[in-house]
């Protein structure tokens, strides 16, 4: 069982994929370590390659910005990270081999930290975390339970840079993921009385 810091030492040294050879920093994730919401998206971009950080950039301050207005903050409530760890080159998306090759760290990294939520940004999170054949706009804003955990996918918030039409679909979503926090707090607040 890794700790965070070994998984994060054992990302960095990763040369599973091609990935490694451009990367400026590995991006492992972000945020309480406790927490019981998970967000998973694609990839880090240029400024989280740059920073080690992942979204850091305009659909990170977006996410933040959002889920600021239900009281929700990285530093307390909840972790982020993506399913591969190194950019991929112009920001495309990652090819299956690449994703592939990670899924194994952000299992790892589930493990330690024990979401109850978790909440896929984007296509790509959903493909590789729900169904592959799924679709983000036909199954966002659906719970699903698997393995204990509640799941749910939502639009990437790049994708609210492209199309500012699906901002209120987004936040539909989230005001879900606040209310089914609500539910997971209140239940573990009675089991422990």
């Amino acid at each position: 069982m890794y700790t965070m810091d070994e998984l994060s030492k054992a990302v960095e040294r990763c040369t599973k994929c091609r990935l490694h050879l451009s990367r400026k920093n590995t991006v492992l994730g972000d945020g309480n370590t406790d927490a019981r919401i998970m967000f998973i998206g694609e990839a880090p971009g240029a400024d989280e390659d740059r920073l080690g950080k992942p979204f850091v950039g305009k659909a990170g301050q977006l996410l933040d910005k959002a889920l600021s207005a239900l009281d929700f903050y990285r530093s307390k409530n909840y972790y982020i990270c993506n399913i591969c760890k190194c950019r991929p080159e112009n920001n495309r998306i990652p090819s299956d081999e690449e994703a592939e090759a990670c899924l194994p760290y952000l299992r790892r990294q589930v493990v330690i930290i024990k979401p109850k939520i978790i909440v896929c940004l984007g296509a790509t999170a959903v493909k590789h975390l729900i169904d592959k054949k799924a679709r983000i706009t036909s199954i966002r804003g659906t719970w699903f339970e698997r393995k204990g955990y509640h799941i749910m996918a939502t639009f990437h918030p790049a994708a609210l840079l492209r199309d500012e039409s699906k901002k209120r679909l987004f936040w539909e979503d989230l005001k879900k993921v606040k209310e089914k926090y609500d539910e997971v707090i209140s239940f573990e607040q009675k089991t422990k009385s």
